[in-house]
C-alpha cells in the first residue's frame, strides 16, 4: 500500500482501532453522517451561511459533544473525559468537512475553560447537564474596543447590595453568542481597582437581559456582538475572581488554541485529495498536468509539508497530555500548532492552488471554500506575530540550557488530561526547561537532508550565543520575528522526528520533508539579512546559514508515486 493512503484521513477507510470502542464508535459515526450528508448539501450550506442546527442536533443525539468536553470529575456518565487525543482526532475531521462545524465545537472549548477551572461546584454541574442536553458554549472575552486585551475590559459588575453584581457591557467576535446556553464571560468590578477586580461569570444567552446584536461575520459561524443590560450575576454565576480570572482567561486560551492545528490539518487533506485528482485527470498539450515537472514538485512539496504538519501536531499531544507542574514544555509547543503548524496549512493549500489555478474558484468544490477558511486559523486565538513573539520567550532555554525529562511516549490512553483545568498562574515562561533537541536528530543523523538542517540548528545555536539581539535591538520586533521563524522551524523539526521515530516513517518520505525545511530556513535567514537593524555580524551569519537541500531525484520520484496515489483515492458523495 502507499505511504499516502496511511498517513492521510480517509472516510472511505478510516477505522480510529487506536481509540476505545465507544470514542471509535463516535468518530466513525460523525464520519458517517457527513458523508450521507453528500457534497452538494455541505457546500450549499456553507454558501447560503445556514446555522448549523441539524449538526447540533446530530451532535446532541449522538452525545457527542459531552462525552468529549466533560472531564471525569464532572461526568454523570461513564466514558467522558477530557482527552486531548481523541479531541485531536475530532478536530481533524470537523476541518475535513467544513470550518464551521470545527467553529461550533471550538467555541464551545474556550467557553468551557473558565467553568472546569472553576471550584464553583453548582457551576460544573449547570455546564455537565447543558453539555448532556446537547447545548453549546460561548467565551466572552473579547470586546469590539479593545480586542482581548483584558486589562482594558469594559464589561463592568456594580454589587447589587444583596451579594451579587448587575453586570453592563457588551462583547464582540463571540461564537455561538447567539445560541448558547452557557456564555463565560470576563469582566471587572466597578468597586475594586486593579488586577482583584477581575471576575469570570457565566451568563445565558436567553436571559432576557442578554441582547444578541448581530453576527458580525458573514458566515455559518455565528460570531456574536452581544450586550448585557443589568444583567444579573449571584454567587451561583461567579466562576472566578481577582487574579485568579485573568490566569483562567489565559489558561483556557492554552487549551482551546491547541485546536487549530489538526482542523488546519483537515481542510488540507480534503483539499489535497481534490487538487491532486484533478489535476491528474487534467490534459494541458497532450499530457496530464501532472507529467509537468514544477506541478510535480509542487504537490510534492505541499503533501510532504502536510505530512509534517501531522507529525508534529500528534507529537504535541503527547506533551499536553504528559503535561504537569513541574513539566510545562507544551507551552512551547502550544504556541508552535497555533503559528507554525496553521501558516504551513497556508502555504499547503497556495501550492495546490498554483496547481489547480481557476478550479480553485469553482463553486462546486470543496477547494474554494479551503482557500478561504484556511486563511483564519493562523489568525485566531492570537495572530502569527503574538505567538511568535511568545515562541521566542522560551528559545535560550530550549537551544542552549537542555535538562534532563523523562521520556514523553505516545498518549493514545483513555485517560483524562486533569492538569490541563488545574495550570495556575500564567507566568514564569522564562524558567521553563526543555529536554536536549539533538537526539532526536542525531538518531536520523545518515538522512541527508536532516544532517543539512542540523547544520543550520546547529548555526542558530552560535547566533544566540554570539549575535542574537541586544537590548536597543529587543525593542525592534520587526528583526525579532524573523528570528522567531528561524527557532520555530528547529522545534517544528524536532517534534517531526520524534513522531517519526515513534511511528517508523519511511526515511525518503522524512528526507524530502527536510529539503523543504532546509529551503525554509535558508529563506528566513535571507530575510534576516534583509532586516533595517541586522549588525554586521547578524548580516554574516545569516548568509552563512543558507543551505542548498541534498538533491537526490530518484528520491523524489518515489515520493511523487505516493502523491499520484491520491488521485481519485478520496471524493464525497453527492
Amino acid at each position: 500500500m502507499a505511504e499516502s493512503a496511511s498517513l492521510l484521513f480517509n472516510p472511505h477507510t478510516y477505522d480510529p482501532a487506536h481509540f476505545d470502542p465507544e470514542t471509535r464508535r463516535l468518530l466513525r459515526a460523525t464520519v458517517d453522517w457527513f458523508e450521507a450528508r453528500g457534497k452538494r448539501r455541505l457546500i450549499e450550506d456553507y454558501r447560503s451561511r445556514a446555522w448549523l442546527g441539524d449538526f447540533l442536533d446530530f451532535a446532541a443525539r449522538e452525545d457527542l459533544f459531552a462525552t468529549f468536553l466533560t472531564p471525569a470529575s464532572a461526568a454523570n456518565k461513564d466514558g467522558r473525559r477530557w482527552d486531548t487525543a481523541r479531541i485531536a482526532a475530532l478536530n481533524e475531521i470537523f476541518g475535513f468537512y467544513g470550518l464551521d462545524y470545527w467553529y461550533a465545537w471550538q467555541v464551545t472549548i474556550l467557553g468551557l475553560g473558565p467553568v472546569w477551572q472553576s471550584d464553583n461546584a453548582e457551576a460544573r454541574t449547570r455546564a455537565a447537564d447543558l453539555l448532556s442536553r446537547g447545548e453549546v458554549f460561548a467565551f466572552g472575552l473579547s470586546e469590539k474596543a479593545h480586542g482581548a486585551d483584558i486589562y482594558s475590559t469594559d464589561m463592568l459588575l456594580t454589587p447589587d447590595g444583596e451579594g451579587g453584581f448587575r453586570a453592563s457591557g457588551s462583547k464582540y467576535y463571540i461564537g455561538n453568542g447567539n445560541a448558547a446556553g452557557l456564555v463565560s464571560v470576563f469582566g471587572r468590578r466597578t468597586d475594586v481597582e486593579g488586577p482583584d477586580g477581575y471576575v469570570f461569570f457565566a451568563a445565558d444567552s436567553r436571559h432576557e437581559a442578554y441582547r444578541l446584536v448581530k453576527n458580525v461575520v458573514d458566515s455559518s459561524k455565528y460570531v456574536s456582538e452581544f450586550r448585557l443590560a443589568d444583567y444579573p450575576v449571584g454567587p451561583a454565576d461567579i466562576l472566578h475572581t481577582g487574579r485568579a480570572a485573568f490566569d483562567a482567561a489565559l489558561n483556557t486560551v492554552n487549551v482551546g488554541k491547541f485546536n487549530l492545528c489538526t482542523a488546519s490539518i483537515g481542510i488540507c487533506e480534503h483539499a489535497m485529495y481534490e487538487a491532486v485528482t484533478h489535476a491528474s485527470n487534467r490534459i494541458l498539450y497532450g499530457r496530464p498536468v501532472t507529467a509537468f515537472p514544477h506541478v510535480r514538485r509542487e504537490l510534492t512539496d505541499a503533501y510532504v509539508r502536510l505530512v509534517g504538519m501531522k507529525l508534529f501536531s500528534d507529537r504535541a499531544v503527547d506533551y499536553f497530555r504528559s503535561a504537569g507542574p513541574d513539566d510545562r514544555r507544551y507551552l512551547l509547543f502550544n504556541p508552535m500548532t497555533k503559528m507554525k503548524v496553521t501558516t504551513e496549512g497556508e502555504k499547503v493549500i497556495d501550492l495546490m492552488w498554483d496547481v489547480i489555478a481557476a478550479k480553485g474558484f469553482e463553486k462546486d468544490n470543496y477547494f474554494a471554500q479551503a482557500a478561504v477558511e484556511i486563511r483564519g486559523l493562523p489568525k485566531l486565538e492570537g495572530t502569527v506575530h503574538v505567538n511568535l513573539a511568545l515562541i521566542l520567550k522560551f528559545m535560550r532555554n530550549h537551544l542552549l540550557n537542555p535538562v534532563d525529562r523523562p521520556a514523553v511516549p505516545t498518549r493514545l490512553d483513555a485517560a483524562d488530561d486533569t492538569f490541563l483545568f488545574q495550570q495556575g498562574p500564567a507566568r514564569g515562561l522564562g524558567s521553563v526547561r526543555f529536554h536536549d533537541w539533538r537526539p532526536a536528530f542525531d538518531a536520523y543523523a545518515e538522512v541527508p537532508n536532516v544532517a543539512r538542517f542540523r547544520e543550520q540548528a546547529n548555526a542558530l545555536c552560535t547566533f544566540v550565543e554570539t549575535a542574537a539581539p541586544d537590548e536597543e535591538q529587543s525593542r525592534d520586533l520587526d528583526l525579532l520575528l524573523a528570528v522567531g521563524q528561524l527557532f520555530a522551524l528547529v522545534v517544528h523539526g524536532q517534534l517531526i522526528l520524534e513522531q517519526a521515530r515513534l511511528t517508523g516513517l519511511d526515511e525518503e518520505l522524512l528526507d524530502e520533508l527536510f529539503a523543504v525545511l532546509v529551503r525554509d530556513f535558508s529563506a528566513h535567514a535571507v530575510e534576516l539579512h534583509g532586516k533595517d537593524s541586522a549588525t554586521d555580524a547578524q548580516q554574516n551569519w545569516a548568509l552563512a546559514a543558507v543551505r542548498r537541500p541534498v538533491v537526490d531525484a530518484a528520491r523524489s520520484a518515489r515520493i511523487w508515486e505516493q502523491v499520484e496515489a491520491l488521485s481519485g483515492a478520496y471524493e464525497m458523495g453527492q
